[in-house]
C-alpha cells in the first residue's frame, strides 16, 4: 500500500513513517467496470487513490438542465490510473461531487481516505498535516489552471471562416 501512496502527488514528500501513517487511515475497496464510485452532485467526504485499474471521471450536462437538444449523455473529461487522486476537494469544503467517478476497468482497485481520518492524522502530526495540505493545494491549483486553460481555449476557439 506505501508504494502506492508515495506516487500519489498529495503525499509527495513525505517519509517512510508518515506513509506507514497514512496507510493505516486508508480503505481498500475494488469495483467492477462500470461500477460507480460516486454520483456528480452528490455529499462528499472522502478521497480516493487509484491502486489498480483505470477510473474516469465523468461530467453530465443534463445535470446543468441542458437537454434541448438531448445531450450526448456522461462525457469523461479525466482518465485516471495508479497513484492518481480524486475526490480530493471533499476534504477542503465537503461539498458537492462536482463529477461522478465511474470504475473503467475490471476490476479497479483504489484506497478510501475519510475527511475525518485524515483531519485527525493532520491534528497529531503538524508537520505531515502540513505538507500534505500543501501537496492537495498544490494539486488543486494544477488542477485549477487547467481548467482555466481550457476555458480560455473553448472562448477564444473561432470555427474557420469559409
Amino acid at each position: 500500500m506505501k508504494h502506492v501512496l508515495r506516487q500519489a502527488d498529495i503525499f509527495y514528500d513525505l517519509s517512510d513513517a508518515q506513509l506507514e501513517r497514512v496507510a493505516t487511515i486508508c480503505r481498500p475497496i475494488s469495483c467492477d467496470a462500470g461500477g460507480l464510485v460516486f454520483q456528480e452532485n452528490t455529499a462528499s467526504d472522502e478521497m480516493y487513490v487509484v491502486v489498480r485499474g483505470v477510473v474516469e471521471i465523468q461530467v453530465d450536462p443534463a445535470i446543468l438542465g441542458v437537454d434541448n437538444p438531448p445531450g450526448p449523455g456522461p462525457t469523461t473529461i479525466a482518465t485516471l490510473r495508479e497513484g492518481q487522486v480524486f475526490g480530493e476537494v471533499a476534504l477542503v469544503d465537503r461539498g458537492l461531487r462536482s463529477a461522478a467517478a465511474r470504475c473503467a476497468t475490471n476490476p479497479t482497485q483504489f484506497l478510501v481516505i475519510k475527511r475525518d481520518d485524515l483531519i485527525r492524522l493532520c491534528e497529531e502530526d503538524y508537520q505531515l498535516g502540513y505538507q500534505i495540505m500543501r501537496n492537495i493545494a498544490a494539486a488543486l491549483a494544477f488542477k485549477i489552471r487547467g481548467a482555466d486553460l481550457t476555458v480560455r481555449e473553448q472562448l477564444l476557439w473561432q470555427p474557420p471562416k469559409q
